[in-house]
């Protein structure tokens, strides 16, 4: 068991998904993305781009709630697509806004339960994303995948039936420096570990240290806003004193290095926001060090 062939053949999918965001925009990051160079970049196959099942209605409590039926057909196709591309592969999933993580996040666990081994979950974010339905006030769903892929309550009967929960004890968050109050309390409660930037290289190598002694998969999930927004403006979600250039490649560098990642996520790319493409470039270029390549 351990380490993730280096063979493995990379599989970009694209999901390119809006609906959890606050303003549109995210549905063009998978273009690009590739227009950036990923494929060749990563060495990768192109499998397309994921589309949504048929929205079923559904009504909630929540009166702010933004796009839950067509979040939630989005999060059972991505479920699926991911559970497919991880066969023998490694996944990279081209977002798109944060919402698609609830899909990908739940497919790679069916995939980690399939193998009997535990999927740990890198969180990238300046946002801990960790509502739930009840408790987000903007409404907007991408602040829930990683509350609704740990199993906190309040989802069912509304996105789909959870397989394989990932323990929230399996799971670090990096970068974050905006958590609404109602997630601080469900983060403590859950046992989730969240930390700021500062001490972040230390965080992850105790982090890939228990994920080695489990023998566990790893899901990366990157969020644009985990780095600086001077470094990388083409999100609608900015949050100031982000991580830098070096500190973001020397954290790819050290995941690489551990042979664990299984699966990443490349989420909240807005290029309507981008200067030139920078950020979606940087993006590609964190990737392909994560990956292995050099761009």
């Amino acid at each position: 068991m351990g380490h993730i062939h280096a063979a493995s053949q990379i599989r970009l999918v694209g999901a390119p998904v809006e609906e959890g965001a606050g303003r549109p925009g995210c549905a063009l990051g998978p273009r690009a993305l590739r227009a950036a160079g990923i494929g060749a970049a990563l060495g990768a196959v192109d499998l397309g781009d994921v589309a949504p099942r048929q929205a079923r209605p559904l009504c909630h409590g929540n009166a702010a709630l933004k796009a839950l039926p067509e979040v939630s057909a989005w999060t059972e196709a991505l479920a699926e697509a991911a559970l497919a591309a991880s066969e023998g592969g490694v996944p990279v999933f081209l977002g798109g806004d944060h919402s698609l993580s609830a899909g990908t996040v739940t497919g790679m666990a069916r995939r980690a339960a399939a193998l009997g081994r535990p999927l740990f979950l890198l969180w990238l974010d300046a946002h801990p994303d960790f509502h739930t339905l009840d408790t987000t006030t903007s409404g907007n769903l991408h602040g829930t995948p990683a509350a609704y892929a740990t199993g906190r309550p309040g989802f069912e009967g509304y996105f789909p039936a959870l397989a394989a929960p990932v323990d929230p004890r399996r799971v670090c968050m990096l970068g974050v420096r905006s958590v609404d109050p109602a997630e601080a309390g469900a983060l403590a409660e859950a046992g989730v570990a969240a930390h700021g930037v500062p001490g972040l290289g230390r965080a992850l190598t105790a982090f890939l240290s228990r994920v080695a002694a489990e023998d566990g998969l790893l899901h990366v999930s990157l969020d644009v806003d985990f780095l600086d927004p001077g470094l990388a403006p083409a999100v609608g979600t900015t949050v100031p004193a982000g991580a830098g250039r070096r500190a973001a490649l020397a954290a790819m560098d050290r995941l690489r290095a551990s042979g664990r990642v299984a699966s990443l996520d490349l989420v909240e790319l807005n290029p309507r926001l981008d200067r030139g493409g920078r950020t979606a470039r940087l993006m590609v270029e964190l990737a392909a060090r994560l990956l292995g390549r050099r761009t």
